[in-house]
């Protein structure tokens, strides 16, 4: 047996820092953590259907543009501070912080209108923008993301839109924990101390991209292989239910006030 296989090895690594991986790690946890708890937990949360609500949103989003009155935008951002209280924590965190940040921006960006003599206008506009951007933010929390491409199915929105949409959404979570993966391999293959971490992450990002590539010109050959031929199909049937009429019902009544408040 060679000398060198009995000699006692008192090699200690230098220590490193390892934050860069970390919140790698942390950040692509957390997306593939969003996408893969958001359908159980959306289902249970809303029973309203996903058509109705998108109807609604929209609906909602139009008559705030609109309307020049500004009880009215009032009224719509009382319901909407109504609403976001069925909410967690959390998401009422996200949603406002989201909401908020567009109003604030939208804000700095009307500010020099005040020396014009359009400063009424600008907490208005504001207000809208604050609220539209809420009202999303409700509607992707609230809906399954197969319930909204079936919605817009419905909407006779072009196939080549839902394709790319839906494909982008599911290999967002598949390419996710890919990634995840060989982050986890980087941090347990680093011994000692490495001063190429960035060099090490751009070529996770290069083999993402041929991974990617690769997967899709296997999705191409299966999608060949079964006919499929750009068509998206629903086959799953939109039925009313007690909260769907319910709904309906609020943006009737949102419609008849802002026909009411914009003669004022």
């Amino acid at each position: 047996m060679p000398e060198w296989l009995l000699k006692k090895d008192d090699y200690v690594p230098p220590k490193d820092k390892d934050a860069f991986i970390d919140k790698s790690i942390i950040s692509i946890l957390g997306i593939v953590i969003k996408f893969t708890k958001q359908t159980e937990y959306r289902k249970k949360r809303v029973e309203i259907n996903a058509l109705v609500k998108l109807i609604s949103t929209l609906i909602l989003i139009a008559f705030i543009s609109l309307t020049k009155n500004f009880t009215f935008v009032l009224v719509v951002t009382v319901f909407m501070l109504v609403l976001i209280n069925f909410f967690r924590i959390n998401e009422i965190k996200h949603i406002l912080k989201v909401s908020l940040t567009v109003a604030v921006f939208t804000f700095i960006i009307f500010l020099p209108s005040i020396f014009l003599g359009y400063g009424n206008n600008i907490l208005m506009i504001t207000l809208k923008i604050l609220v539209s951007v809420a009202f999303v933010n409700i509607l992707a929390f609230t809906t399954q993301w197969n319930d909204l491409i079936g919605a817009l199915n419905v909407f006779r929105v072009p196939n080549m839109f839902i394709f790319v949409l839906d494909i982008t959404i599911k290999y967002i979570l598949i390419l996710g924990e890919f990634s995840l993966n060989m982050v986890y391999a980087l941090k347990l293959r680093s011994v000692g101390k490495s001063n190429s971490k960035s060099t090490s992450i751009s070529g996770i990002v290069g083999t993402m991209f041929i991974k990617s590539k690769e997967m899709a010109e296997e999705m191409h050959g299966a999608m060949e292989c079964r006919g499929f031929i750009g068509e998206y199909k629903v086959y799953k049937k939109f039925k009313l239910k007690l909260p769907d009429y319910i709904c309906i019902i609020f943006n009737l009544a949102f419609i008849l006030m802002y026909f009411y408040f914009d003669r004022l």
